[in-house]
């Protein structure tokens, strides 16, 4: 899968938008999609993570994203329509 389809399919899971604003220890079936989603985009960027343990919704097309390893990113699409993944806080 090139970066390019990656970042179109999330872009895309992103839009249609998500029920509940973060992710719990009881992980629903839409939640752990979109952990796996968030993992598979950070990775495509080439960046550290492993794999995504919670995510948290910012707001419409807005994540920040937690790794097994402890980096947290910032993963949302930005006003051209471009998935965006930066290192947070």
């Amino acid at each position: 899968m090139s970066i390019r389809a990656g970042a179109l399919a999330l872009a895309g899971m992103m839009t249609t938008g998500f029920m509940g604003a973060s992710l719990a220890v009881e992980e629903t079936p839409s939640d752990v999609s979109v952990a796996k989603d968030l993992t598979a985009v950070i990775a495509l960027q080439g960046l550290p993570c492993g794999k995504v343990v919670s995510a948290t919704q910012e707001g419409q097309d807005d994540y920040v994203a937690t790794c097994e390893d402890g980096n947290r990113y910032r993963v949302f699409v930005n006003a051209d329509g471009r998935v965006i993944v930066e290192k947070a806080d």
